[in-house]
């Protein structure tokens, strides 16, 4: 197997993984942001955090696969973006450390002040992430201000105000809109009575919101300078993100879509699962399906936009990491490879196991009746 068609694979892989943290985990941050406005009671409270109770520690595994996956075939880009983007891994991390902490100690005080500090600190561990992760994936589009010397020494001149600029501001918009309507279908589907008629209201209020922002990023994209190669080494070279030269003055980041009209099919597919999601919450598990397409669609598009490039560099554009000059070398992702046939697979057989086994609503009465286990 050609290096190339190696570095391919992982750019490939990487998608996925990233596709499978926003779904799996995506409706776990979206049922927290939600917890004010679709449960009313502590009961209700309690009947929310226990459909995802079971499930959120696993769902995390995919965040862990993507950041090991940057880390070991991308080493180039785990530096520049975990160094860049530090304080706002550091928030990301602060708010989700509140969810296993707000999940364990609500429950250890009956008292109506204790619960509902806790609740609004998962309300945080819900919001503040999928906010923050947009935001994140909205700068990529502006370029990052970083550089290498000629020892491959990365700089930077990043800060977290830096990175809350109005597009990276509208894409988190995009990001908390798509997100909370994934986490209101998974409410749609395991919950009864009142909840899941307060979060049935919500969706078609996330999806308008969603198809409108996102409209509106891709007009905003349509007509923002985007980064083209223009003389780069052989796509099986080395890892050097210093031997091409790129140009950053008026391509635009819609040029693959222009070059290649298939790919149009991801935002359509992205819009399609949001309307559908919302026309057939009356099947919750079939809307459940259609709000999973949101966001592995929406991964897709930013992903085809910014194809070759995975890391623009607004300060030395020359500088910028893609999928030809940034991965490690063609033995350790062979390796990685063969170690991602045999236990991805795995992971997806015991995450639908899981699933499967804990299939169906959860109600008020199953958590007055098992008070001692249930959240």
């Amino acid at each position: 197997m050609s290096y190339e068609l190696l570095r391919i694979i992982w750019w490939l892989l990487l998608g996925v993984l990233l596709g499978g943290f926003a779904v799996m985990d995506g409706f776990d941050l979206g049922t927290a942001a939600l917890l004010p406005v679709v449960a009313r009671s502590d009961l209700e409270r309690r009947v929310v955090l226990n459909t995802v109770g079971p499930v959120w520690e696993g769902n995390q595994v995919w965040l862990i696969l993507g950041a090991g996956a940057i880390f070991a075939a991308w080493p180039m880009l785990y530096a520049a973006a975990f160094s860049g983007f530090y304080l706002a891994m550091f928030l990301v991390l602060a708010t989700l450390i509140l969810r296993p902490v707000g999940f364990k100690f609500r429950s250890k005080i009956e008292n109506a002040t204790w619960r509902s500090f806790w609740d609004w600190a998962l309300v945080a561990g819900g919001v503040v992430p999928s906010l923050v992760f947009g935001v994140a994936f909205g700068n990529l589009f502006l370029g990052v201000p970083f550089g290498f010397d000629s020892d491959l020494r990365l700089h930077m001149n990043i800060t977290l105000l830096s990175l809350l600029n109005p597009f990276g501001l509208l894409a988190g918009l995009v990001s908390l809109a798509m997100i909370v309507l994934h986490g209101a279908s998974w409410l749609n589907m395991k919950t009864e009575d009142a909840i899941r008629a307060r979060a049935r209201a919500v969706m078609p209020l996330a999806a308008i919101a969603y198809i409108v922002l996102f409209v509106l990023a891709g007009f905003w994209l349509a007509r923002m300078p985007g980064f083209i190669i223009t003389s780069a080494a052989a796509p099986d070279g080395p890892s050097n993100p210093l031997l091409k030269m790129v140009d950053h003055s008026g391509a635009s980041w819609l040029a693959n879509y222009s070059a290649h009209p298939a790919l149009w099919v991801f935002p359509l597919l992205a819009m399609g699962g949001a309307l559908l999601a919302t026309l057939l919450r009356d099947r919750p598990r079939i809307a459940m399906l259609c709000s999973a397409l949101v966001p592995a669609m929406t991964i897709a598009t930013a992903g085809a936009a910014l194809f070759p490039f995975l890391l623009p560099s607004s300060l030395e554009p020359n500088a910028s990491l893609t999928v030809w000059d940034a991965s490690s070398s063609k033995l350790t992702l062979a390796i990685m490879l063969g170690a991602v046939v045999v236990f991805l697979p795995i992971v997806i057989a015991y995450t639908a196991w899981v699933y499967h086994v804990l299939r169906g609503p959860v109600t008020a009465k199953q958590i007055e009746s098992d008070s001692g286990h249930a959240y």
